[in-house]
């Protein structure tokens, strides 16, 4: 029974998929085949669409395959290995030229990606670590973004502070973060870890509000908290405004959405950096990657969305409350260089 209606459940979703395509799409001039014809069918398998960020990849997603006349068939991902799996299946079975997969399980999809493979089409995967030569892995720099937040941290706060950090080892991104903070207290050894929390329990910040008020309480002397992960920094927040110490503590975070925007703004609040990539733009990154690949042309098998630093003093100073306005007034988390060709149009 569970597998009938997950059968019925992805049956609808391809219906809607193809009435809502772009079934009549022209093609471009000058472009490589299929795209001087247009109407190219691509999927986007997505593991969770709920939250600002996958939203905000979605729509970037579908703008980049609008401008380059591509049929775009979205299955909506509700963080179900099975259910993904059956999605890619039904991609293949449609004879799509590409799949995009955004975010999942690698141990629960690598066989069926390799079927894809075989069949021809081609695969590009962001978040999610296929380990397969012919899958190009869109990332953001994880590297950079731990740089960019530490860089702003010192520039704020000197090379001496008392310094709180939020972590959980185990998790790709925030490993390589994680890094960069080992080496920046190294090369600066007036920087001083207090204490350290993180968990990744839901509702996480929640969760790490518990542990910060205890964190804080212990270490009166911490002015500085590097939280690699908006969920962390939110979570910090909550702590911070229990205790009244809102004065006297900075945030520094990593990641962004038009929630954490508020919570930036608020008066008084201890957030105030942020080091970011627009999902928007990854979403149409990964699109680009998959029609390059499906056009036969080489596509790196990293292809990077670099990061860039926003803060309070930027939000407030271009009455900036989302996103959209992010992506607008600050054109350079509104764009990306990354797989980039003459005959790609980009997306208004």
């Amino acid at each position: 029974m569970k597998h009938s209606k997950t059968a019925i459940a992805s049956s609808i979703i391809l219906l809607v998929s193809l009435m809502c395509g772009s079934a009549f799409a022209a093609g471009i001039k000058n472009a490589p085949a299929p795209f001087d014809k247009g109407d190219v069918p691509i999927a986007l398998i997505d593991y969770i669409s709920g939250g600002d960020f996958f939203r905000a990849f979605e729509s970037g997603a579908r703008k980049q395959a609008k401008a380059l006349g591509v049929d775009l068939r979205v299955f909506p991902g509700k963080e179900d290995a099975a259910l993904q799996r059956d999605q890619i299946q039904q991609a293949i079975n449609l004879n799509v030229k590409a799949i995009v997969i955004n975010h999942g399980l690698p141990e629960s999809i690598k066989d069926v990606v390799k079927q894809a493979l075989d069949a021809g089409i081609k695969v590009v995967a962001f978040d999610v670590n296929i380990d397969h030569p012919q899958v190009p892995q869109v990332e953001q720099s994880d590297k950079d973004l731990a740089q960019i937040l530490l860089d702003q941290a010192i520039k704020d706060n000197g090379k001496s502070f008392k310094a709180g950090y939020v972590y959980v080892p185990g998790f790709a991104p925030l490993d390589r973060r994680d890094a960069v903070w080992s080496a920046v207290k190294k090369a600066n050894p007036g920087i001083l870890e207090k204490a350290r929390w993180g968990t990744v329990n839901a509702p996480v910040p929640t969760s790490i509000a518990a542990q910060a008020n205890a964190a804080l309480r212990a270490n009166p002397d911490i002015s500085v908290v590097i939280a690699p992960w908006d969920e962390f920094a939110r979570g910090t927040k909550l702590a911070a405004n229990e205790l009244g110490v809102n004065k006297k503590l900075k945030i520094y975070s990593a990641d962004i959405s038009t929630s954490d925007i508020s919570e930036i703004r608020e008066p008084s609040s201890p957030w105030v950096a942020t080091a970011a990539t627009n999902p928007a733009v990854v979403g149409a990154v990964s699109i680009r990657a998959a029609a390059l690949l499906v056009a036969g042309k080489p596509v790196p098998h990293n292809v990077v969305v670099k990061p860039v630093l926003v803060t309070r003093a930027d939000l407030e100073k271009y009455d900036i409350k989302t996103v959209e306005e992010l992506s607008a007034k600050l054109p350079e988390f509104g764009k990306s260089d990354a797989v980039l060709a003459p005959w790609i149009p980009q997306p208004n």
